[in-house]
């Protein structure tokens, strides 16, 4: 994975090589000498956010039976009649 850094005024003037650029790995763009933005490609992007994964699909990965998970046991009384009014 390779990291390129431009300039806005770079990104501005070439747009298709920064876009180029991203199919490599993550383009950042600086704005007066600080990164701003950074530029994905859309695969790139779902593989952060993480995609469109169903439920079933998160619990289905490997691994996922070795994770403990032990949620608190609640108490008290959650049921209420019916408001119809």
């Amino acid at each position: 994975m390779t990291i390129t850094t431009v300039s806005s005024r770079h990104f501005n003037q070439d747009t298709s090589g920064a876009k180029k650029a991203a199919r490599e790995g993550p383009v950042f763009i600086t704005d007066r000498g600080r990164p701003a933005h950074v530029l994905l490609t859309f695969e790139d992007y779902q593989k952060l956010a993480g995609g469109n994964a169903s439920i079933v699909d998160l619990l289905s990965m490997p691994g996922v039976g070795d994770i403990e998970f032990e949620p608190p046991r609640l108490e008290g009384n959650f049921q209420r009649p019916a408001d119809f009014s």
